[in-house]
């Protein structure tokens, strides 16, 4: 894809779903910076009057909590897992995805077989936690099917009114 057609598409969030994200491009990084400051302003715009108002989701949040969550990870330095041209798993990071419940997220660690990604779930989840917990997310950590961990992500009760 050319520049030309990467600036038209937008800025998009690494999901864990897509190719993989290069770690030492200056350009990424600098797009997530700024998508990230973004995101802040406007939680201190739509959250003014709030005692912390960069602590609480902002209204867009709510309405793309997957692309809100996938960007907190991101700008956090958390690795996205990625997929390769084949629809194989090709590095070792967070998935994000739809969740069961309506404004949900579920966020799971994800790896090519035998990259040891089941073993790395407990401790990668619980940091991806403390991220989304510290921009005011309720994350839930659970076992799924195959023992396998992820997170659950929601609002607050109180950004839902």
């Amino acid at each position: 894809m050319s520049a030309s057609q990467e600036q038209q598409r937008g800025f998009e969030p690494a999901t864990g779903d897509g190719p993989a994200v290069p770690k030492a491009d200056g350009g990424r990084a600098g797009e997530v910076r700024t998508a990230f400051e973004g995101m802040l302003q406007i939680r201190r715009l739509t959250g003014a009057g709030r005692v912390d108002p960069e602590g609480v989701p902002a209204p867009w949040e709510l309405h793309r909590p997957l692309r809100a969550v996938a960007l907190a990870l991101e700008a956090a330095g958390i690795p996205a897992s990625a997929v390769g041209p084949a629809g194989e798993r090709s590095a070792t990071g967070y998935r994000v995805c739809e969740g069961e419940a309506s404004g949900s997220v579920r966020v799971e660690w994800a790896g090519p077989p035998g990259s040891g990604a089941a073993h790395e779930e407990d401790e990668a989840l619980t940091g991806c936690a403390a991220v989304l917990r510290r921009l005011g997310w309720t994350a839930l950590l659970y076992r799924g099917p195959r023992r396998r961990r992820f997170l659950e992500v929601e609002p607050p009760p109180a950004a839902r009114h």
